[in-house]
């Protein structure tokens, strides 16, 4: 008998995908300074964003598939070479002669753009140039990537984001417990700063009123559609080892209908962010698409993986119970029933 891959089969749920990338992801699993290393080689990806954005896309979602702390820690550093190329495009030596960032040779990025009632982050200028004091929440692997872009309050009301070197001896982070089950060594901290220098991306404002914003919440729910697919393709593995009964093709048959909806709303952003008509509402709205796609197909594939599958991987397989623990963990970015009525609000808004 003739032994094939999930990649090699007439159907797989990973036929779309990198199979490159994705054994890069499961070669280095759950390793943060080799992910951190890989995200380095591909940050020639950052550019294909808005303009090959499919192929951006894929190869997150690629990343996914394999191993889902290699995709978290690789997604944001590309976000934020993109966000300070579309800075760099949009508003060059913008804000009164501020310069233009670039991303120092092997430097590693997060971008903490979250804010909570309880912490604030205040950019003051003078003339030594922009500083920020204050804390912020939720940023992710701040004890691992070199720089980051964060976004805080230049007054009241307004918001921008700046570049900052995160060795600077003002910036401290806080030893909060990590009591996550997924995606256990993505560590959210927060941090606190002190007089830290920053230099500005973009005027305020920019960065959430930029079209880019939207492309970057597709880019998350790629990854999360990576992840899923790859769920699925353990349950299809399954019913090709052995005759499936019709519960087994009635949960495959629920996997696919998920995942190709997801896939086709991924597709269609892509090609409408090539084309240039992704932005203002229409972006909104077609991001707020692909993401409810995308975390819908997740769910799905939680639920039915697990109910075609049992218990047993879940005890005696590394690979496939930290997948699902980072996955559960993952798609809490999206908020449920909260951001699908934000989609039918976008919708009300677009028909008007």
């Amino acid at each position: 008998m003739t032994t094939t891959t999930a990649a090699s089969r007439p159907f797989s749920f990973l036929a779309w995908a990198d199979q490159d990338l994705v054994l890069a992801a499961r070669e280095v699993a759950a390793d943060i300074p080799a992910a951190l290393s890989l995200a380095i080689d591909l940050s020639p990806l950052a550019s294909h964003l808005g303009t090959s954005t499919w192929s951006y896309l894929q190869s997150l979602g690629s990343l996914g598939a394999g191993d889902l702390t290699v995709a978290r820690v690789v997604e944001p550093h590309l976000d934020a070479l993109s966000i300070l190329a579309q800075a760099a495009d949009a508003h060059p030596g913008a804000d009164g002669g501020d310069v233009t960032v670039s991303a120092p040779r092997g430097s590693t990025w997060g971008v903490y753009a979250a804010h909570s009632p309880d912490t604030h982050l205040d950019a003051t200028r003078s003339d030594a140039g922009w500083r920020l004091s204050g804390s912020k929440p939720w940023c992710s692997l701040a004890a691992h990537v070199s720089h980051a872009i964060i976004t805080a309050h230049v007054s009241d009301e307004r918001r921008q984001a700046f570049a900052v070197d995160l060795s600077h001896p003002g910036i401290r982070r806080d030893d909060a417990s990590w009591a996550s089950r997924g995606l256990v060594d993505v560590r959210s901290t927060g941090l606190d700063l002190h007089d830290v220098p920053a230099t500005p991306v973009g005027p305020a404002g920019w960065y959430l009123t930029r079209p880019g914003f939207a492309w970057g919440g597709v880019a998350v729910a790629a990854v999360w559609f990576g992840a899923a697919a790859a769920l699925a393709q353990r349950v299809l593995d399954a019913a090709c080892r052995r005759e499936p009964d019709q519960i087994a093709t009635w949960h495959l048959g629920r996997l696919d209908r998920a995942l190709r909806a997801a896939e086709l709303e991924l597709r269609a952003a892509a090609a409408a962010i090539d084309a240039g008509t992704a932005t203002g509402t229409a972006g909104a709205f077609m991001a707020a698409r692909a993401r409810d796609a995308a975390a819908s197909a997740a769910h799905v594939c939680l639920t039915e993986v697990a109910r075609a599958l049992g218990p047993a991987p879940l005890t005696f397989d590394e690979e496939h119970a930290r997948r699902v623990a980072d996955l559960t963990v993952y798609v809490r970015q999206h908020h449920g029933d909260r951001d699908l009525a934000r989609t039918g609000a976008l919708l009300v808004e677009a028909a008007r």
